[in-house]
């Protein structure tokens, strides 16, 4: 066994089992992964690894299975998963993510390729089923809910983590007090009345985390020209990007550098040098028809609207980029309170549910992002082609 100091949760134990998972290639790979991508262009601080947030959820996972009173088996089979939740994600973590999604058709959550070899036959060597503990990652397993739903430890990890490291005063959950009420159901995972409070708190800083960390603009326009630079870079060469996908955050970016296309290099360059594209446009639900955003809109297509916006505006294609996430999903559901001999649903006992959802919704904002001098061409040009109901001078941003 090893003992790991963790500035979140203390000393984790990591038993004789994991530590051939712990040392493998695929997971320390994830050393030089940021957990926000380019959060850390926001917070000088957000440099924390996916490599941390992955030794928290199996700390966290562990003591679930414990809780849930797992047998050993199943407990090693949870545990792992929360090791290796993560190995499936790409460079600069989230914000490769849309690219895997629509170019390579598969997700960080699809980590079955990625633990071939060496850590399939260290997981068969355990007793764990490298299969089973894929379905468990990807939500498909009846012991799914312990990482992957809405009250998981692995959303608990991050949610502490990337708080601590952000300095952001919203993230804080009481994870111990929230698993401790946690109870396994024939349904899922649901949780006793007793740990309403710590449940409703996780819900609150997500809530509150959207918009200061995962969601905020500089970070927003970071991701956007990242994805720009590696489409420049393949020139639709999708076999490039299962490579580049594979890489780390410094050798990703170090490709881009030295790319051979013009583009590439600049957006690269700009990106190190965080010279970044300024919002043009920056607005919220009320300012559009949000029925037509419901799922978000594909690289492909966001390409194609930012070079109808760029040659109406003048400027070159490349110059303009379009940020239109999808509609945030509602939270809960699928979670379940025990209320003394009943099991009822979340919304039922927690009123504060239906005002989170529509804050989450209210926070979501579509971005058009140029370069500084051409912010009111590009508005008006964005303003235009997009439907959007011209901001005031006071709600124009900037």
């Amino acid at each position: 066994m090893k003992i790991i100091k963790d500035p979140v949760h203390g000393y984790v134990e990591a038993e004789d089992f994991i530590l051939p998972l712990l040392d493998s290639p695929v997971l320390q790979r994830l050393r030089y992964i940021r957990q926000l991508g380019f959060s850390y262009l926001v917070y000088p601080g957000a440099n924390h690894t996916r490599f941390e947030h992955s030794l928290g959820t199996m700390f966290l996972a562990d003591i679930a299975a414990r809780r849930f009173g797992l047998e050993d088996d199943e407990r090693m089979l949870v545990t792992a998963a929360g090791l290796l939740h993560d190995v499936g994600h790409g460079p600069f973590s989230h914000a490769s993510e849309p690219l895997m999604e629509e170019y390579l058709h598969t997700s960080h959550d699809e980590i079955g390729p990625v633990i071939e070899g060496p850590v399939h036959d260290t997981l068969t060597g355990i007793g764990v089923d490298p299969q089973e503990l894929g379905e468990v990652v990807r939500g498909r397993h009846r012991l799914s809910g312990i990482i992957h739903g809405d009250l998981d430890v692995d959303r608990m990890d991050y949610l502490l983590r990337d708080a601590y490291y952000t300095g952001a005063p919203y993230g804080t959950v009481d994870a111990q007090r929230l698993i401790r009420y946690l109870i396994r159901t024939d349904e899922g995972t649901a949780v006793d009345e007793n740990g309403m409070n710590a449940a409703e708190a996780l819900l609150i800083a997500r809530t509150q985390m959207r918009p200061s960390v995962y969601y905020h603009h500089v970070s927003r326009i970071g991701e956007s020209m990242f994805q720009l630079g590696v489409l420049e870079h393949l020139k639709g060469d999708t076999r490039k990007l299962e490579v580049m996908m594979a890489m780390d955050d410094a050798t990703c970016l170090h490709e881009l550098l030295v790319s051979g296309e013009v583009i590439a290099r600049d957006i690269a360059r700009r990106l190190y040098e965080r010279r970044l594209y300024k919002r043009a446009l920056y607005v919220g639900s009320e300012q559009v028809n949000t029925a037509v955003y419901e799922a978000g809109v594909p690289i492909a297509r966001r390409r194609a609207i930012g070079r109808e916006i760029a040659e109406a505006a003048g400027v070159p294609a490349h110059e303009v980029l379009i940020d239109i996430p999808p509609i945030p999903r509602e939270m809960s559901l699928g979670v379940r309170v025990r209320n003394r001999n009943a099991i009822i649903r979340f919304e039922e006992i927690s009123p504060r549910i239906r005002t989170l959802n529509a804050t989450r919704k209210e926070q979501w904002r579509l971005g058009v992002y140029t370069l500084h001098e051409h912010r009111n061409k590009v508005a008006e040009a964005g303003c235009d082609l997009l439907h959007i109901k011209k901001p005031t001078r006071q709600g124009t941003l900037f």
